[in-house]
């Protein structure tokens, strides 16, 4: 079960592959956790761009219009959004600048690791909890303890590090109250998603 339509997500993944040929970026948000989960796609485009540089090309091709409120740029190619973030600029849970260092490529692309990854999303679903997209924040985040790739140890000492140890709790409420949430991951047995809900919420203070 897809939680957006099958046209927009392909037309947001083959212009995130255009996109990744032309510049230097880290891939974020809700394409980042589709390249390590392979669970959902998405409809819009986020990024941190590497190198201010890539910026002006970026205007060259594009009108970018800088939204000082979130502390990012934002286009609209072709419907789809593009939300750019960069160093030193963008205000996020993690500095962007430090971000850039917590990157690997996988399937051809740059994207950032998942422990921070898991980070950036708990912000994005704390920021819009109570829309359609907050509930898609909380798929994407059961998606990425599904795939087994997050290291809690390693997550812990980033919460640490950037003072949200808060993150820690709001990510096991977010555990526990998820139901619907599962449908889309193909997991409907009470009992297989009881068994998840404590094997997770086991390995958080």
């Amino acid at each position: 079960m897809e939680f957006w339509n099958d046209i927009s997500t392909r037309k947001s993944w083959d212009l995130l592959k255009i996109l990744n040929k032309k510049l230097g970026f880290i891939v974020i948000g809700g394409w980042a956790i589709y390249i390590w989960t392979n669970a959902l796609k998405s409809k819009d485009v986020d990024i941190i761009l590497t190198d201010w540089n890539d910026l002006e090309k970026i205007k060259e091709n594009y009108e970018p219009k800088k939204n000082d409120r979130l502390k990012k740029y934002e286009i609209i190619i072709s419907d789809i959004d593009v939300d750019i973030y960069l160093p030193h600029y963008s205000k996020m849970a993690i500095p962007c600048e430090q971000l850039i260092t917590m990157s690997t490529v996988k399937e051809g692309f740059k994207v950032l690791k998942p422990e921070p990854l898991l980070i950036l999303k708990q912000q994005a679903q704390l920021d819009r909890k109570d829309s359609i997209k907050g509930q898609k924040d909380r798929v994407d985040i059961l998606s990425l303890l599904l795939s087994k790739t997050i290291d809690f140890k390693e997550y812990r000492q980033l919460l640490e590090k950037h003072n949200i140890i808060f993150f820690e709790k709001e990510l096991k409420r977010t555990i526990k109250v998820a139901r619907e949430e599962f449908s889309y991951l193909n997991i409907t047995n009470p009992r297989k998603i009881k068994q998840l809900k404590d094997e997770w919420v086991k390995h958080l203070h």
